[in-house]
């Protein structure tokens, strides 16, 4: 059973196992770095639905699916259901999972959701509840875009801060099998705040957040950057990346030679006009379940490495009544084998 070390880390002791993951996006994230990776790239964004809302409910519905597939296992077979999105009250995953028959718990951390998930399904498996849970998150630019800034229609001039929110989702299995990767600490954040309350800067008021969740895991666990082959930051873009390294910096972290973001990953930023780099609970979401995990699974990638999805937990309230913009980082530590490495 988890337990916990130092100030906010969890170990999980019997390594839940991540045992398939999937990915799914639409045409800008087929043109991108990671397009051949994903499993399914659908040319419309609409997937085939009447709105953008649904659609998203579609890429989860669709993720789940062929993550199930791989697994060779059935929905019916899944003890929970831990899944997240960017709309109010979640409703793409609500809609998404309405016909799934199992326990559903809806979450919302922004950006962090993918996180998250896996964090909260670890857990749960450790503790026995249960032997195979569904981690699922997605975004979608389009109803991201009519929901906190303009409708499409409004043709805004985006600023070179902004990010572009990823059309994607991602799923993985937690399993209590023995097949890596495997899970072996995760450490949920704290909510930092410095004040940014631009909300075409995201990545500025991320990254407060993930340098916290970084440092306070690293005392936690006596380790340090040295101990991981990757350090994948959610979606911080160019900005809030260079702001991490920075603030870590400051408390004697470096973390340059091993840090990636996903939000850089993503995207071409000099072929793709996305400005700062992508963002969005699918883009930690996929670029996790169609790059990190499946190469740790067919031992082509880090034999250990660090998950660290960032979410802005801001509204179209919030900005309106003139508040800041707080920032929140969950950590996911994932190794190829069950060795502990603290």
């Amino acid at each position: 059973m988890a337990y916990k070390i130092g100030k906010d880390t969890l170990v999980t002791p019997s390594c839940p196992a991540v045992l398939s993951t999937a990915a799914v996006g639409a045409q800008k994230e087929g043109e991108g770095p990671l397009g051949k990776e994903f499993d399914l790239i659908e040319e419309d964004s609409r997937f085939g639905q009447e709105t953008w809302e649904k659609a998203e409910s579609k890429m989860q519905e669709l993720a789940c699916k062929v993550a199930l597939g791989k697994a060779n296992r059935k929905m019916s077979g899944m003890d929970f259901i831990f899944a997240g999105d960017l709309l109010n009250q979640c409703i793409a995953s609500a809609y998404g999972a309405r016909s799934s028959g199992v326990p559903f718990i809806g979450l919302y951390g922004a950006c962090s959701t993918f996180a998250e998930a896996l964090a909260l399904s670890a857990v749960l498996v450790d503790g026995g509840a249960g032997k195979n849970v569904l981690a699922v998150a997605s975004s979608h630019f389009c109803s991201a875009e009519r929901q906190y800034r303009f409708p499409l229609e409004y043709g805004g001039q985006r600023p070179p801060t902004a990010q572009w929110t990823a059309t994607a989702a991602g799923a993985a299995i937690v399993s209590a099998e023995r097949k890596p990767p495997f899970i072996q600490a995760v450490c949920f954040g704290r909510i930092q705040d410095l004040g940014i309350n631009d909300q075409n800067n995201m990545g500025a008021a991320m990254a407060p957040a993930a340098a916290s969740t970084i440092k306070t895991f690293f005392e936690d666990t006596g380790t340090g950057p040295e101990k991981y082959d990757l350090i994948l930051t959610g979606d911080l873009g160019m900005v809030g990346s260079d702001l991490l390294d920075q603030l870590l910096q400051k408390d004697g972290i470096d973390i340059a030679n091993r840090h990636q973001d996903c939000g850089l990953l993503l995207y071409d930023r000099e072929k793709q006009q996305v400005e700062a780099g992508a963002s969005g609970c699918g883009c930690a979401a996929s670029v996790a379940s169609c790059h990190l995990l499946p190469h740790m699974q067919k031992n082509e990638g880090p034999r250990s490495a660090l998950l660290i999805a960032t979410g802005a937990l801001l509204s179209p309230t919030s900005i309106q009544q003139g508040e800041t913009i707080p920032g929140i980082a969950h950590l996911v530590c994932f190794t190829a084998e069950e060795r502990r490495l603290f």
